[in-house]
C-alpha cells in the first residue's frame, strides 16, 4: 500500500491541470487560515464600514482618521483573535487633510468627490490626559500613535464602505468550511449506509435503497431549507444541513462497489477464515474503493461551494455581518448593470475559480486512480 502511493501522487503532479488546481486549493486554504493575520481590515468579519467610501473601485486610496469611540471593546488571547478577528475601539472616517490649532485637530472631512465639511476634535478626546502637557507634545504623542492612516483599498470598497479584499479572504473560511464539513459528513453517512446495504444484501439493501430514492426525488436545495427549518438557521446549522443533504450520491456509488467486491475471491476467503463482517467491510472492502470515495470528496467539496453560495444568494445560508461569497453577491449583484459590476463579479468569479479546481482535481484523480488504464 505504501509503494503505491508515491506512484498515485507522481502520476497526479504529472498533469498540469491537476498541479494547476492543486495550487488554488492549497493557496486557498492558507489565506483562510491566516485571513486576519493578511487582511488589511482585521476586525471580527472585517466588517468596519466607512460609509462615505461605498462603491469605490479597486486601487482607490484615501486617508483615514481613527477616532476612539466610547465603547472600549474587550481584548482577548491572541489565539482568539487570530480565529476570529481583533476587536476595534476606533471609528474610521476618510478625511482630505488636517491641522492643528492648539490643542485641537482641525480636519477636512471627506464626504464625496468634490464635497466635504470642517471638523474640530479636541486632542483631549484623542490622547490621554498625562499626554496633554504641551500643544506640540500632544500634537507628537497623537501622531506617534498612527491615528491617521494612509489605506488603499486594493479591490475596491462594497456599497457599505467595507474593504472588499478583506472580506474576500475572510469569507474563503466560510467556502473552505463548508465544503470539509459537508465532505466528513455526506462521507461518513454515505460509506457507513452504503457500505451495509451493499455487503449485507436483503433487507437491508432494500431498505437503504428505498430511502436513497426517495431522497433523490427532493431536490437538494428544497432538502436543505426543510433541514435548516428543523434544526435552526445558524451558522454551524447551515454547514450541517448542507452536509446532510449531499450522501446520498456517496451512498449510491459505494454500494455499487461493495455489491461487486463482495463476490471477489478474497473476501470469500476471508469468510472462511471466520472474519467477522465489520472487519471485512472495513479492513478489506472500504480500502479498496478509496479511488472512487477521492473522486466523491473532491465532487462533494464543489457541489458544497455551489449550494452554500446559492442559499447565501437567497438569503438562507450565512447572515450578516459574516462575510460569504455567495452574500457578498447577492448584496451587490444590482451593480451589475452601473459602472461598478466588479462588487458582484469579484466574488462570483473566486466561487467560480475554487469549484473549477475541485472539478479538474476530481476528473485527474478519476483518471490516475481508474485501475482499468
Amino acid at each position: 500500500m505504501n509503494n503505491a502511493q508515491p506512484s498515485v501522487f507522481k502520476k497526479l503532479i504529472a498533469r498540469p491541470p491537476a498541479v494547476v488546481a492543486l495550487c488554488i486549493i492549497g493557496l486557498t486554504c492558507l489565506l483562510s487560515i491566516f485571513a486576519y493575520l493578511l487582511v488589511p481590515d482585521n476586525t471580527p468579519s472585517a466588517n468596519r464600514m466607512v460609509i462615505e467610501l461605498g462603491a469605490r473601485q479597486p486601487g482607490f486610496t484615501k486617508q483615514l482618521l481613527y477616532i476612539p469611540t466610547s465603547i472600549h471593546p474587550h481584548h482577548y488571547s491572541r489565539l482568539f483573535e487570530w480565529f476570529n478577528g481583533t476587536p476595534s475601539g476606533y471609528q474610521a472616517s476618510p478625511i482630505n487633510g488636517y491641522r492643528f490649532s492648539g490643542n485641537n485637530l482641525i480636519v477636512h472631512h471627506y464626504i464625496d468627490d468634490g464635497l466635504e465639511d470642517t471638523r474640530y476634535y479636541p486632542l483631549a478626546t484623542l490622547l490621554p490626559a498625562d499626554q496633554l502637557k504641551e500643544p506640540l507634545q500632544a500634537q507628537q504623542a497623537w501622531l506617534q500613535q498612527h491615528q491617521l492612516i494612509t489605506r488603499t483599498f486594493y479591490l475596491g470598497t462594497d456599497r457599505y464602505g467595507r474593504d472588499i479584499l478583506s472580506r474576500l479572504l475572510v469569507g474563503s473560511r466560510v467556502t473552505m468550511a463548508v465544503g470539509i464539513i459537508a465532505v466528513l459528513l455526506s462521507l461518513t453517512i454515505g460509506i457507513v449506509l452504503g457500505a451495509v446495504a451493499g455487503y449485507f444484501g436483503g433487507w437491508v439493501d432494500n431498505l437503504v435503497t428505498w430511502f436513497i430514492n426517495i431522497l433523490y426525488a427532493i431536490p437538494t436545495l428544497l432538502l436543505v431549507f426543510a433541514i435548516t427549518l428543523t434544526i435552526g438557521k445558524g451558522f454551524w446549522e447551515i454547514f450541517i444541513a448542507i452536509g446532510l443533504s449531499m450522501w446520498v450520491g456517496a451512498a449510491r456509488l459505494i454500494r455499487g462497489q461493495v455489491l461487486a467486491l463482495r463476490e471477489m475471491e478474497y473476501i470469500t476467503a476471508a469468510h472462511a477464515l471466520g472474519l467477522r463482517d465489520m472487519r471485512i467491510i472495513f479492513r478489506h472492502i472500504l480500502p479498496n474503493i478509496a479511488g472512487p470515495i477521492m473522486v466523491i470528496a473532491a465532487g462533494n467539496f464543489a457541489a458544497a461551494i455551489l449550494v452554500e453560495a446559492g442559499l447565501s444568494f437567497l438569503g438562507f445560508g450565512i447572515q450578516p455581518p459574516h462575510p460569504s461569497w455567495g452574500l457578498m453577491i447577492k448584496e451587490h449583484y444590482n451593480f451589475l448593470l452601473t459602472n461598478r459590476p466588479l462588487l458582484a463579479l469579484i466574488p462570483g468569479l473566486a466561487i467560480m475559480l475554487l469549484v473549477y479546481a475541485f472539478n479538474i482535481l476530481g476528473n485527474a484523480l478519476r483518471d490516475v486512480l481508474d485501475v482499468r488504464a
